[in-house]
Parts: C-alpha cells; sequence; structure tokens
C-alpha cells in the first residue's frame, strides 16, 4: 500500500535500532549484485535490471514481470531491491488482504503520478494467484498501457493461477530453489554482517549443516532459525550455537545421517532390503530418516525404479511404471510434496509380491555372454533384407510366426552353442504366475520344453 504516516515512524523506528527488525529483514540485500542464487535472473539486461533503471532505457521500457518460485527463494526480496534501487514510484499489495478497489486506487494514483510528474510506478502484487479472475482482470488496462510495471509473485504455477492476458502481457520470470551453498553463504553473511548478528556467535560445522537441513532451501527458515538459536545461545551465555542448542530451539532433531559418508549408503541399503523383505513399516521409516536429512529426492527415486526391476519384476508389472511415475512426479514437484509421492511408492513396492527372476536371468545370459558363449546368429534369423542376403543364405527357411495358427514357430532362435539354454525361471509369485505358465507352454511348443 501507499505509504503512511504510521508506515514511515515505524520505518525510522527501524532505521534507528535496526534490531527490532527480524534477521531475515535485516538481511535483505540492497541491491541485486547482494542477492544470493538466481544468477540466471540476474544477468546484465535482464528485465529484473532493467526494472532497477540498469540498461539504454530509451522507446523500450521494463517489462512487467510475474516471479514464480517455491517460498523462501527470493520473490519477496528481488521486488524490495528494485523498490529501493528505483527511482520510480513503488507500490506494494498483498493479494491476501487486497481487493479490486485497491488496486484500482493503486492505478488512479499510478496515472496521476504520470501525468502531474512524469513519475512511472512499479506495483509489487505479492500471492498474486490468491486474486479470482474479476481481480486480475482489473490489472489488465494498467499493464497494458504501461501505467504500472508489474511484479507479481506466485508460489503456485502461473498457467493454472493466472489469467492467460495478464500472462500474455508479462514476462514469467521461474526462480530455482536455493542449493545449500546458497543458503550456506547467506548464513556465514549474516553471522559477520553489521546489519546481522555482527560475530555475537559462532555456527560450528555440525549445526551449520543441521540448519541447512531445517531451512530445505527456503532462505527466510533458515535466517528465521539462525536468530532463534543465536538468541538462546547468548542468553546461556555460550559463544556458539551448538548442536543441542539448535535442536531445543526448533524443536527438530538432528538426524545422524551424512549424505557423502557411510550414514548415506547405510541407510539407502537398509530401506532397500526392507522393502525385499516386505516390512513396509521398517521402509518407511528408513525413508523418512532419508527425507528428514535432505537426501536429494532424485535419488532415492532412483532406487526405488531399481528395486521395482531387481526385487519385484513380474510379480507385480506395476512396480516400475509406479516407481518411475513417482521419480517424475519428484523431479517435477520437489520437497515438501515429493514426500507423499515417495511414501506411495515405497509402501506400493513393500506390499508387492517379490521374484528377482528378471536379475537373475539377465546375470546368467551376461556370465555366458563374458564367458564367451555367444556363437553366430542362425541363417534363417539373419537379415535377409539387402542385396545378395540370399545368395548367402540369410533369412532363408525362416518360419514367420503370425502365420501360424498358435503365433509360435518351433524353430531355433539361440546360437547353436545356446540351444538348450534356459535362463529365465520365473517363480509363481503373483502376477509371475501366469508367465509360470506361458514359459512353460511356449518352451514346449519351440521343441524344447523338459516334460
Amino acid at each position: 500500500m501507499e505509504p503512511d504516516l504510521f508506515t514511515a515512524a515505524a520505518e525510522e523506528r527501524q532505521e534507528k535500532n535496526p534490531a527490532a527488525s527480524p534477521l531475515a529483514v535485516r538481511m535483505r540485500p540492497r541491491t541485486l549484485d547482494e542477492v544470493v542464487g538466481q544468477q540466471h535472473l540476474l544477468k546484465p539486461g535482464s528485465p529484473l535490471r532493467r526494472l532497477v533503471g540498469e540498461g539504454a532505457g530509451g522507446p523500450a521500457g521494463p517489462s512487467s514481470v510475474i516471479l514464480w518460485g517455491p517460498p523462501g527463494t527470493g520473490k519477496t526480496t528481488l521486488a524490495y531491491v528494485v523498490s529501493k534501487a528505483t527511482n520510480k514510484r513503488f507500490v506494494e499489495l498483498s493479494a491476501i488482504t487486497a481487493g479490486v478497489k485497491e488496486v484500482r486506487a493503486v492505478i488512479d494514483g499510478a496515472r496521476r503520478a504520470s501525468g502531474g510528474y512524469g513519475q512511472e510506478t512499479v506495483l509489487f502484487l505479492d500471492e498474486i494467484h490468491r486474486f479470482s479472475k474479476a481481480q486480475q482482470d482489473s490489472l489488465l488496462p494498467a499493464v497494458e498501457n504501461r501505467w504500472v510495471t508489474l511484479i507479481a509473485a506466485t508460489t503456485e504455477n502461473p498457467y493454472f493461477s493466472v489469467i492467460s492476458p495478464l500472462l500474455s502481457r508479462s514476462l514469467l520470470l521461474t526462480l530455482e530453489p536455493l542449493t545449500d551453498d546458497d543458503v550456506r553463504g547467506l548464513l556465514r553473511r549474516a553471522l559477520t554482517d553489521e546489519r546481522g548478528l555482527k560475530d555475537a556467535v559462532t555456527l560450528p560445522a555440525d549445526t551449520e549443516d543441521h540448519l541447512l537441513r531445517i531451512a530445505g532451501g527456503d532462505a527466510r527458515r533458515a535466517l528465521t532459525a539462525l536468530e532463534a538459536a543465536a538468541g538462546a545461545a547468548l542468553d546461556k551465555g555460550e559463544a556458539e550455537i551448538g548442536l543441542t542448542t539448535l535442536e531445543e530451539t526448533v524443536d527438530r532433531a538432528a538426524v545422524k545421517y551424512d549424505r557423502d559418508g557411510d550414514q548415506h549408503y547405510d541407510v539407502a541399503s537398509a530401506l532397500i532390503k526392507s522393502i525385499r523383505g516386505s516390512d513396509v513399516d521398517a521402509a518407511l521409516h528408513y525413508l523418512a530418516r532419508m527425507i528428514e536429512a535432505g537426501e536429494d529426492p532424485r535419488f532415492i527415486a532412483r532406487r526405488l525404479m531399481i528395486s521395482a526391476s531387481e526385487d519385484i519384476g513380474l510379480a507385480d508389472p506395476n512396480a516400475l511404471p509406479t516407481a518411475v511415475a513417482a521419480a517424475q512426479a519428484v523431479a517435477m514437484i520437489g520437497f515438501p510434496e515429493a514426500a507423499l509421492t515417495l511414501s506411495h511408492a515405497t509402501i506400493a513396492l513393500a506390499l508387492a509380491p517379490k521374484s528377482n527372476s528378471a536379475t537373475t536371468a539377465i546375470g546368467a545370459a551376461l556370465d555366458d555372454v563374458r564367458k564367451g558363449l555367444a556363437g553366430a546368429v542362425p541363417p534363417h534369423l539373419r537379415d535377409g533384407h539387402y542385396k545378395g542376403a540370399a545368395k548367402l543364405g540369410h533369412a532363408q527357411g525362416y518360419v514367420y510366426p503370425h502365420d501360424l495358427p498358435e503365433g509360435i514357430a518351433a524353430q531355433q532362435y539361440a546360437p547353436d552353442a545356446l540351444r538348450d539354454r534356459e535362463y529365465y525361471s520365473p517363480t509363481r509369485h503373483g502376477a509371475e504366475a501366469r508367465y509360470a505358465d506361458a514359459v512353460e507352454w511356449t518352451r514346449r511348443h519351440l521343441g524344447r520344453g523338459r516334460s
């Protein structure tokens, strides 16, 4: 909203006593160069740099933008930087509290400022996905005629939550989740910066690692937890934030899990072995430990896909599609919602009937090939489409199975050295029972049956 006397007084108090503001507010970047992460949006000539007055200007003015990304990735921060760096009039609205009346008041004020003083207006609209279609429609004339330059922020997919006419008049900028290194750099700056904790406390490596796991890529969450833990440590008269202090402050135990060490592999192994053993509760326990420790959800999804073929296979042909779908969903949504998808897949795999026949079958076939048991392809199976193939005897005598009533031709398919080899030994677990019947029938009709 437009600044009033109360807002101005509050800002003046915060300037005189910065500690009155939360650490996350005090550490907000003052320029685009101080922004952590999102470097793909901050290159020279980018829309955001043009919004703060960088660039050639001229007849091609800055475009309205929609910032789309998870919480804590810097949407509000980027708008704040624009408000401080630009010489334009800056107005902020939240879709949670504002409506069409407030939007029209801003637009009217922007037109007066433009006509009376030649001053452009930047409107920051937070949570735009909460606006109804009619409320979003009220923005269209102002954006189209550039009475305001809109910066809209949303955590939801704009293609579903923002009307098409507004999308077509704006640039969609996608913010990426902050990496651990991004958040780590922000924490270390907050510890030493004059606007932050001014070296009042230190942060040991184990506490920092747990803080990063708590943050989950959310800069605001990381700074809030750091401030609370620092306050608790100082109250105790301690010069460093110990792991115990952080656990007590955020009420969240540190999971003993090293993503680059033994725990990473041990817990992952236990997850897969619990699924193999059909212990759904143990599997969910190990999955929860990996999630809570900040394990890459894509790594977990990859392990589940392997398990679906290695330990379940044809006993439940739906296991692999379920695991693949989970991996695709995880890649699209990320944490925290990805935990639901991983749980879905883990439960399905743990309770599925088990068979490792696909694993042993390819293992046995590979073993023979590595031993040199290959042999020539039988002449009637060789390619007969090229000129001269018939003279070599290729494809001669081949029987086309579809021409036979039962759709199977009793002819030799394997090389001579492997003519009687049987690699696939199906179980009768779950859906694989029908494959066991099928393989017995086909081998018998191929003249290779044991009975």
